[in-house]
């Protein structure tokens, strides 16, 4: 399972931030809640969380959680990767 979520930062960068299996396991355990109730329930803090989780993972951003929200401007989950 994958989430494609297109981000855009302030300085107007867009990119289109794949999250996997890895991500969505440590948005369940961060929020206690399903991937599956995402869709009914969802919240920009969950899409920022999984997004962020995927960057910070795959070494892409060193910024703590906070940090990097401060960064972006706009985010939507996506069909696909662009």
């Amino acid at each position: 399972m994958q989430i494609n979520l297109q981000t855009t930062f302030n300085d107007e960068t867009k990119k289109v931030i794949t999250a996997g299996a890895a991500d969505l396991v440590a948005f369940e355990r961060e929020f206690d809640l399903s991937v599956a109730k995402l869709q009914s329930e969802v919240k920009l803090t969950h899409l920022l969380y999984i997004a962020w989780h995927s960057e910070s993972r795959n070494k892409s951003t060193t910024l703590k959680f906070e940090d990097w929200t401060n960064e972006v401007a706009a985010i939507e989950a996506t069909e696909a990767k662009k």
